[in-house]
């Protein structure tokens, strides 16, 4: 049998992506990291390590780094979330860990979390140590995971971790979810995320990829294991509604960003108008001046304070030299067969809160390229035949509904985390929800099923 090429052998990054979209924070080295582990006051009751939905122990682990046991740092990290070396760079540190260090307190910089637990991530790839935990003793019990993205993948490793087998089944050609196809390169590029699941797979984690589940293929998985987690992450990006979408030049931010990712894309034109004013927008605007655009605007419905991006997103955006337009809404997009411009109404605020268009205000926006990035519709209306006469998978919104200790859906055989039932949130969102998950899976086996 041929050895299976590792995932991130599988690619090869474009040099013109690696040189538009370097670090947004440069990798310590050994000395810069010693000097600021020194700096943590190594807190009892640390409010870095609650803040974290993985509860890392972050004083633990940087204490480690300062006493020279890199190893040590890096099992503490993947103790509590597997894929820590991604989240190490594609976390919102600001409002997370480094938000809440106590050296706000005192006026100064808070400790560097993020790329502390970067350094000690990268220094146990540098040092070709194998994953710092083994599979469990076999126990006879087999999960079909659904997705593998951060959710599914942090589920197989704590399933793995008790000796269940884990089955990830995705319809794309390589792992990952948003971390591989989704987050901005400057902040994860593709090749660390393939590799760090390269080492997860070490577990005995097994993959089948190209896979479309639909009820059907879904009812035969049921049948085959004993549990089935449902990682299956949000749809598509919302259209506008208006005349024009169909029109050469009209795409969506994660289109984007997976094609510059993936190599397929490698410029824009000079003209670039994304809609929305979330931190997928952010990133797709970015993206869009790193890949030559000569002016990039956002244009959103409300104001600056009511956008879903986080301040430090806004402002790394406005250096760029990303510009804004506010109040402002999509009516239409002209053009023949590609894109020429983008019309767009000015709004207000009547005078009971609603908000409506102003009277005479529409106006063009020439464009050569309209980035949709308003939210992400659900995929879930396939489970509404699982159970048969038996359980069904309550819905809420399209979004799936789980107890959120356990992940457990309202049937018992059916557990699932990340986007799907959170709406989308943060990387280590959908790995605190899988790592519940894979722990509530093995509880749950163990406790109501017959060992085969």
């Amino acid at each position: 049998m041929s050895q299976r090429i590792p995932f991130h052998q599988q690619i090869t990054t474009q040099p013109e992506v690696v040189e538009r979209f370097g670090d947004l924070h440069p990798p310590f080295d050994k000395q810069a990291a010693v000097l600021e582990a020194n700096r943590c006051l190594y807190c009892f009751d640390a409010p870095c390590t609650i803040a974290c939905p993985t509860h890392i122990d972050v004083p633990r682990f940087i204490k480690k780094i300062a006493s020279g046991n890199l190893a040590g740092s890096a099992r503490t990290i993947l103790d509590a979330n597997i894929l820590g070396a991604s989240c190490a760079r594609a976390c919102p540190v600001e409002v997370l860990c480094e938000g809440s260090c106590v050296m706000h307190r005192y006026s100064k910089q808070p400790i560097q979390i993020a790329r502390l637990q970067r350094f000690a991530m990268d220094s146990l790839y540098g040092s070709a140590a194998p994953l710092p935990f083994e599979p469990g003793v076999e126990q006879g019990f087999s999960v079909a995971l659904i997705g593998a993205g951060p959710a599914s993948l942090a589920c197989a490793a704590e399933l793995r971790r008790r000796g269940i087998r884990a089955i990830l089944y995705d319809a794309r050609p390589l792992p990952g979810g948003l971390n591989t196809y989704g987050v901005a390169e400057y902040k994860l590029p593709l090749v660390e995320s393939l590799r760090e699941i390269e080492m997860l797979s070490q577990l005995g984690v097994e993959f089948h990829f190209g896979t479309m589940i639909d009820a059907a293929r879904l009812a035969e998985l049921e049948q085959k294991h004993d549990a089935v987690f449902l990682g299956i992450g949000l749809g598509t990006i919302h259209q506008l509604g208006i005349a024009g979408e169909q029109l050469e030049g009209v795409t969506n931010a994660l289109d984007l960003i997976a094609g510059y990712k993936s190599g397929t894309l490698t410029k824009v034109p000079a003209r670039v108008v994304v809609v929305g004013a979330g931190n997928t927008a952010i990133d797709a605007a970015i993206a869009s001046v790193r890949l030559g655009a000569a002016e990039v605007n956002i244009v959103y419905r409300r104001g600056h304070e009511q956008m879903s991006a986080f301040a430090f997103e806004y402002e790394h955006a406005r250096n760029e030299g990303v510009k804004f337009l506010w109040h402002v809404q999509p009516t239409g997009i002209l053009g023949e067969r590609s894109v020429k411009g983008l019309v767009l109404t000015r709004l207000t605020t009547a005078d009971n809160g609603s908000i409506v268009p102003q009277s005479s205000s529409e106006f063009l926006l020439e464009t050569d390229l309209v980035v949709l990035s308003i939210g992400q519709g659900t995929h879930s209306a396939f489970l509404a035949e699982v159970g048969g006469a038996g359980a069904k998978i309550e819905l809420e919104r399209g979004r799936i509904l789980i107890d959120r200790a356990t992940g457990q859906t309202s049937n018992p055989k059916f557990f699932a985390g990340g986007d799907c039932t959170n709406g989308g949130r943060e990387v280590v969102d959908a790995v605190a929800d899988g790592k519940r998950a894979g722990i509530g899976i093995a509880v749950w086996l163990e406790a109501h099923h017959v060992q085969v």
